[in-house]
């Protein structure tokens, strides 16, 4: 579900033979729960846990685990909500954890104590919810756990580039409703990108938690731009709290977009983009968050920090991006405050790309939509390489960060191509992009002195 490393697109597809030959498979791997001498499949996340990050760290070590044996993303998201919810309502007072005296002395600084849980234990219970779940269903399949409302083309594609680590990551979750367990009549997919910087701890945090957290909003249905907006708080807000116990240092930026029906919701901190190609014009959904804004620098500046200039502007005279989840010694002057858009979708849109700055600080929004043409031209409407060929795009024009991009396609791409859907020019753009189309609301940003 959220990964950093190099992927090809991926179809979202489910049937009953496929989803019976899996669990058979999964059963045959695994005969029987594991006993306490056996090791279990997968690493668990970190030393211990939090009451709060439980669920979706879980929820996340099911689904990569499930994701490696090429299980149906509507079952692995069925599967994996099913153990978590079982877990939640057991007894975790056996997996606690004493704190070290130095945890002992922050949890006095912070306005309530922290029950720290032991994630290698709580990692091998897990994994024989899970099997239990999987053994029932190998009997009997529940139909929650069919095919999401609606197929997906996703184009993704990460590379380390130049760079000594990689600490982008990405999420492509098709299945939203699935893994929270949503029973509502919306069709919901989530999508995001992020760019850590300072390491990949924060990046990898954001990846588990955002979407997690903004499906636990109750106001998700009916206001899911603030539920994508307190989503990036908390989970920026546990991820401080995180960072201070473990001494870590991280931030990143990040962009998100939630599906939900035919409405999009667009949601960010930082410099990480997404747009919209609509019969081949690039649509501009956003503004990035930059400390040359004139209003990030009033906002930095009403909270006594500074914007400078070294090499690029930087707030405090340090960091290039103005919000992001962590940057404990930067708060609040980097806020982990988003701002949020939302659009109606009218079938006529052709895909979303979201990227990280090492893509879109080379290649300019309006020579995307050209870009895509030619290779669904070359490649005669097959859409699965395109993220592909656009990192590949990025770093032959200069560009040595980690690179992410993923292009969402929104309609079947053979249908750009045999309705003439051309981008602006063969493979450049001649500029024809738009801001802030009639339907998306204005970009919320937050008042000074909020973060």
């Amino acid at each position: 579900m959220a990964s950093g490393d190099p992927q090809k697109g991926s179809q979202v597809a489910c049937g009953a033979e496929e989803t019976r030959g899996f669990l058979d498979a999964l059963l045959r791997d695994f005969p029987a729960p594991l006993s306490p001498e056996s090791p279990v499949p997968w690493k668990a996340p970190g030393t211990v846990l939090t009451q709060e990050e439980v669920a979706a760290e879980l929820a996340e070590l099911a689904m990569g685990f499930l994701g490696s044996r090429n299980a149906p993303p509507p079952l692995a998201a069925s599967l994996a909500h099913a153990a978590v919810s079982q877990l939640l309502q057991t007894d975790l007072s056996e997996f606690r954890k004493l704190p070290r005296q130095e945890e002992e002395e922050e949890e006095e600084e912070e306005e309530a104590p922290v029950t720290l849980l032991d994630a290698q234990g709580l990692a091998r219970s897990f994994f024989n919810l899970l099997w239990e779940v999987a053994s029932q269903w190998q009997k009997q399949v529940p139909p929650t756990a069919g095919t999401p409302q609606r197929q997906w083309l996703v184009s993704i594609h990460a590379i380390r580039n130049t760079r000594r680590k990689m600490e982008d990551r990405h999420v492509a979750l098709p299945a939203f409703n699935q893994l929270f367990g949503l029973s509502d009549p919306v069709d919901r997919a989530y999508f995001a990108v992020f760019d850590g910087h300072g390491g990949v701890d924060a990046a990898r945090y954001a990846a588990v938690h955002v979407h997690a957290n903004a499906a636990r909003q109750p106001g998700l249905p009916t206001d899911p731009e603030g539920a994508l907006r307190d989503a990036f708080r908390l989970t920026d807000q546990m991820f401080l709290r995180k960072a201070k116990r473990e001494r870590l240092q991280s931030g990143t930026t990040g962009v998100c977009a939630l599906i939900a029906g035919t409405a999009l919701h667009v949601a960010w901190l930082g410099d990480s983009q997404v747009i919209l190609v609509q019969q081949g014009q690039v649509l501009k959904l956003m503004e990035p968050h930059r400390p040359e804004r004139q209003d990030e620098k009033a906002r930095i500046e009403a909270l006594g920090g500074f914007v400078s200039h070294v090499d690029c502007w930087r707030v405090n005279g340090t960091l290039a991006v103005s919000r992001a989840i962590g940057d404990v010694f930067q708060k609040p002057y980097v806020s982990g405050e988003a701002d949020v858009a939302s659009r109606e979708l009218t079938g006529s849109e052709d895909y979303l790309l979201l990227a990280c700055d090492g893509f879109f600080d080379f290649v300019p929004h309006q020579e995307v939509a050209g870009l895509v043409w030619s290779h669904l031209v070359r490649q005669q409407g097959s859409g699965l390489h395109v993220a592909e060929e656009l990192v590949a795009e990025a770093r032959e024009r200069g560009s040595h960060d980690n690179i992410t991009v993923m292009v969402v396609f929104l309609r079947d791409p053979r249908e750009l191509l045999e309705g003439g859907v051309q981008g602006p020019g063969d493979s450049q753009a001649d500029g024809r992009s738009r801001d802030l189309p009639s339907g998306l609301s204005e970009p919320q940003p937050e008042a000074p002195g909020r973060s």
